[in-house]
């Protein structure tokens, strides 16, 4: 293959001229984890274990819940220090051994048995690092070394044989910058993102229960069990359908707390057995198999041959009773969840039936107040929705970037 002006072949792949390949050997003096008495645990000072190294590539002294209580001369020997790269050592899995961590902290901390800690011997930027040491390059060969059936392990000698590319320091710090810049755009969008979920949630505590009226909208509400306001399982497929009828099937691990993740093409003769209950569009789909993880669907396809699993109580509602926007907001709030809880106390197995459905309550206005708190909600969501999209976006991005710039090719300088 022909290379590109600038550009050189190395053990690890296509990198510029003016890169090098480092072993962590050179690049990296090394040290195992303490292991304290277990009764020194739970107070003293932040003790970096395994999870936080696989949660961030960045590490603060406020992402460190554990703690451990240890004499002076120990502490000297495992505290980790501004710029250090912690490595987890040991995992469940071999996709985790030997991810890293940079602490970027000025607050003593030391770390724990199952982690290794690595110092600098050469001029390196740790945000660079924090990105650098997760990039693909590194880990195909973290993966490569990782040992063990039931555990994945790598140790010192292991990860003195890893390769890491270097660009100058100047560009270690331009990169950095690029890429801790897209983080932030990607925190400030989850923040968003949280507070935008918070407030919807205290819309629908005031707008479900009457507490907070719509502007133009009075008058009492009832009290009502879904069954007064829906039809529960309203068409099956019975065992007479031909054997050739083909179908779209909703399986219970298609849904996702309202979103339809996927679907299936089916026949009838090989479909799943659980494959029974038929859907028109505005049906609502309430999971009754761990329906404390409200994987609940409101049905907005109006194509036909569409069925879903009998682990769903399907809800049709009457038209001129209630909205299925409405009812639907009532199976995510705290009223029905509550409802759902009690049930499932005491119960071996997290489910409930069809008949718990039916009896399900709900408080309820006159239909046009439903649908007008149904749009103001369905309104949140669709901002929700976008937020959620824009984050996925930006996610892409900053692998893109990663993928781009950690490997030098695209040039910051």
């Amino acid at each position: 293959m022909k290379l590109s002006p600038g550009y050189k072949q190395t053990e690890v792949g296509v990198i510029p001229e003016d890169w090098t390949v480092v072993p962590f050997q050179q690049l990296l003096d090394f040290r195992n984890g303490i292991n304290a008495d277990r009764r020194a645990y739970g107070r003293g000072m932040p003790f970096i274990n395994v999870f936080e190294i696989i949660s961030k590539g960045h590490l603060k002294a406020q992402d460190i819940p554990g703690r451990v209580s240890i004499d002076k001369k120990s502490m000297e020997s495992y505290l980790v220090r501004r710029g250090d790269i912690v490595f987890n050592r040991s995992s469940e899995t071999q996709d985790e051994v030997g991810l890293s961590s940079v602490y970027l902290d000025d607050a003593p901390a030391v770390f724990g048995g199952f982690v290794i800690r690595g110092q600098c011997k050469q001029a390196l930027d740790p945000v660079y690092s924090g990105y650098a040491f997760r990039a693909p390059v590194i880990r195909t060969q973290m993966v490569a070394r990782g040992q063990g059936a039931i555990r994945a392990n790598i140790g010192q000698s292991d990860l003195k044989q890893i390769h890491a590319l270097l660009p100058s320091l100047d560009e270690q710090r331009a990169i950095a910058e690029a890429l801790s810049d897209a983080d932030a755009l990607i925190e400030s969008l989850y923040q968003l993102i949280t507070k935008k979920r918070q407030i919807k949630q205290g819309a629908m505590q005031e707008l479900l229960t009457g507490k907070r009226r719509l502007p133009g909208f009075s008058g009492g509400w009832e009290v009502k069990c879904l069954n007064e306001l829906a039809e529960i399982d309203p068409e099956q497929l019975s065992s007479n359908t031909q054997p050739d009828y083909e179908f779209k099937y909703i399986s219970l691990e298609d849904v996702d707390f309202g979103a339809l993740r996927g679907h299936s093409l089916q026949v009838f003769d090989s479909a799943p057995s659980r494959a029974r209950r038929r859907l028109r569009i505005d049906d609502l789909l309430v999971s009754t198999v761990r329906p404390n993880l409200k994987s609940h669907l409101w049905f907005r396809d109006r194509s036909a041959n569409w069925v879903c699993s009998t682990g769903f109580s399907v809800v049709r509602c009457f038209e001129s009773l209630s909205h299925p926007g409405y009812v639907f907001a009532h199976l995510f709030a705290e009223g029905v969840s509550k409802q759902i809880d009690a049930l499932l106390t005491g119960s071996n197995y997290p489910a409930i039936n069809s008949r718990d459905v039916r009896q399900l309550q709900i408080p309820v206005p006159k239909l046009e107040e439903q649908a007008a708190i149904a749009t103001v909600l369905s309104d949140m969501d669709t901002e929700l929705t976008a937020l959620e999209s824009r984050l996925a976006k930006a996610r892409q991005i900053k692998q893109g970037m990663m993928q781009a710039l950690l490997t030098g090719r695209i040039r910051l300088l």
